[in-house]
């Protein structure tokens, strides 16, 4: 028998995050393409960044049949947010500049380098990057190497250079929440031994 489960936020009944999820606007749109392998993820941080901006749409899928018109909304300018040796870094949107369609492909780097090979619009998009190295806040895992962030943090990250002054910091309560869960089911010492 499994447990009730938010039908929001896809979080155990009694772990629901969704009071901790912000409504936020964002003159830039997000595009969040999730692997179907990462749906069921513990964290899913796509479903919460989805989730905490008003202007953000989730599609789910390998192949996406109708990404014509996904990286076409008028009025802006799609980017797909992925290293590449031509990414251009983020910067603050000029006062006339066209806002843009930021497109973030969810998943493992496998899964993600999969779906650009799946879908040769989306590989062909022009590419942008966050500067720096970041440090992530997942706690819970080895970074691949420098400025590797999860989605949530990476799509908070970019809209934090595209739209400053404005503070995109609310869209990591849940993700904090659910790592300190995380790190408190496991125990102090579990947490310390593995991870600290």
């Amino acid at each position: 028998m499994s447990r009730p489960q938010c039908s929001r936020c896809l979080r155990p009944a009694t772990h629901c995050l969704c009071p901790l999820i912000p409504s936020l606007e964002s003159r830039t749109r997000v595009l969040l393409l999730q692997h179907p392998s990462e749906v069921n993820h513990a964290l899913n941080t796509a479903r919460l960044a989805a989730l905490g901006l008003n202007n953000a749409q989730l599609v789910v899928g390998e192949v996406f049949d109708d990404l014509a018109t996904l990286l076409n909304p008028p009025g802006y300018q799609a980017r797909l947010l992925f290293p590449s040796d031509d990414a251009q870094p983020l910067q603050r949107y000029a006062p006339d500049e066209q806002p843009m369609l930021l497109v973030v492909p969810d998943g493992t780097w496998r899964k993600a380098r999969k779906l650009l090979h799946l879908n040769p619009l989306l590989a062909a998009l022009p590419r942008v990057t966050l500067m720096g190295d970041a440090v992530s806040r997942y706690r819970l895992r080895k970074a691949p190497g420098p400025g590797a962030l999860s989605t949530v943090e990476a799509i908070a990250q970019a809209l934090q250079v595209l739209e400053a002054p404005a503070s995109f910091e609310p869209l990591l309560r849940p993700f904090d929440a659910l790592i300190e869960r995380q790190i408190a089911a496991m125990g102090a010492a579990v947490f310390e031994k593995n991870h600290g």
